[in-house]
């Protein structure tokens, strides 16, 4: 589990992942100082842990060199706050190291619910999603040519974009919380709530609908040849499948089921809203990752169409959702999450039983399922700005009439 996974990485090599992000995250709390302590103890700590490793002998993976010493310096500001600390002063810091903590064990939680989809659904519902998908014109099958047309600049630029999705939020989050250690309390809103609530929500439509994906299913793999033997046909990304009645498929047991919604558009959908009230260097990074995710999601044949549209109404649910908490459930909130949630409903049990249909009538559905995506963005768009505050104007005192 998550929690036995990251207590084991305080001895053991700790596995990729973003346990200086999450350092980087607790720190917002902190003095410059304070800061400067952490970090240098955290790379100490790791120096040390590398050097013994070596002394023994001991073979350390790729990529699992260093991380041992952000998740003590975390656990190190914890026991700080409550053996030195009082009062608000003790609450902040923990909700920094809290917060900290939630972005690594989120993660991990993620991870185990891929091992669990695979695990637990043996067949595969892509054949249903791959015949919707004719509705938008199969754009995975498109994009794919592009990018293999684009030769390597393209996809090495695409795969950066795509792996490091999780950089671009701690690089966002803090922007937002940069202020939270000279006021000594966090916004009431930011970017990393919404990234763990779309993270704990989003796998469970994987057991509801799995789905691995037109690579895995209609193509090679994504290592080049590992699921052919597993392939419903090996089409991607230059044939787009026949239209026909569609059936569930088997598949092997290690591959997630994490297509159906796209978490991965969700997410840089997530990013894209949060960075449109911060300077113009970071609204136009945020319209760039969003792109260039949509981009990779696709090319690299990770997504069908229809998985993206369904992740872009799932996060903008989940955004108002949480801002609507925080305004105490008003009356236009809750409005608009329940529309959020009855469209995502309506299109996951389209592409369950109306597959067909869709692609038989691609002139029809294509352009009501992109209506469906443009109305929950029109609503979120008006509604979040009747929340926005509005100046008043200023008094002017009535003339007074001259006395002759």
């Amino acid at each position: 589990g998550p929690i036995t996974l990251q207590a084991r990485e305080l001895i053991f090599p700790p596995k990729p992942g973003p346990l200086y992000g999450g350092l980087a995250l607790m720190m917002v709390v902190l003095t410059r100082r304070q800061r400067y302590v952490a970090a240098g103890a955290a790379i100490g700590i790791d120096v040390v842990f590398a050097l013994g490793r070596w002394a023994a002998g001991v073979k350390t993976p790729e990529g699992h060199l260093f991380g041992n010493g952000a998740l003590w310096a975390m656990l190190g500001v914890a026991v700080f706050a409550i053996v030195r600390r009082t009062g608000r002063e003790r609450v902040l810091l923990l909700k920094g190291v809290g917060l900290g903590l939630l972005l690594v064990t989120g993660r991990k939680t993620g991870d185990a619910w891929l091992l669990i989809t695979s695990k637990t659904r043996p067949t595969v519902l892509d054949p249903y999603v791959a015949m919707a998908d004719h509705a938008l014109g199969s754009p995975s099958w498109v994009a794919g040519r592009i990018v293999e047309a684009s030769g390597s600049v393209g996809s090495q630029l695409l795969h950066f974009v795509y792996g490091e999705l999780a950089v671009a939020a701690i690089v966002v989050a803090l922007y937002q919380l940069r202020n939270v250690a000279a006021e000594r309390r966090f916004p009431r809103h930011h970017l990393v709530r919404t990234f763990l609530v779309i993270g704990l929500l989003g796998p469970a439509f994987y057991m509801i609908f799995p789905v691995v994906g037109p690579v895995f299913a209609y193509g090679p793999g994504a290592s080049g040849t590992g699921g052919v033997e597993w392939a419903v046909v090996n089409l991607w990304p230059h044939t787009p499948p026949s239209i026909s009645i569609p059936h569930p498929v088997p598949y092997d047991g290690i591959t997630p089921r994490n297509c159906m919604p796209s978490l991965h558009t969700a997410w840089a959908t997530a990013i894209f809203i949060h960075t449109r009230k911060g300077p113009r260097f970071l609204r136009y990074a945020g319209t760039f990752w969003l792109i260039a995710t949509l981009s990779a999601t696709l090319g690299f044949g990770y997504h069908y169409g229809v998985d993206l549209v369904a992740g872009m109404v799932f996060a903008l649910t989940i955004e108002v959702a949480l801002r609507t908490y925080d305004r105490g459930w008003d009356r236009s909130g809750m409005r608009l999450v329940a529309y959020g949630v009855a469209v995502f409903s309506v299109l996951l049990l389209s592409y369950r039983y109306l597959p067909l249909e869709m692609a038989e009538h691609p002139w029809l559905f294509g352009p009501l399922v992109l209506l469906a995506l443009g109305s929950v963005v029109y609503g979120y768009v008006r509604t979040t700005r009747e929340w926005e505050p509005k100046a008043a104007p200023a008094f002017r005192p009535e003339p007074q009439p001259e006395l002759v």
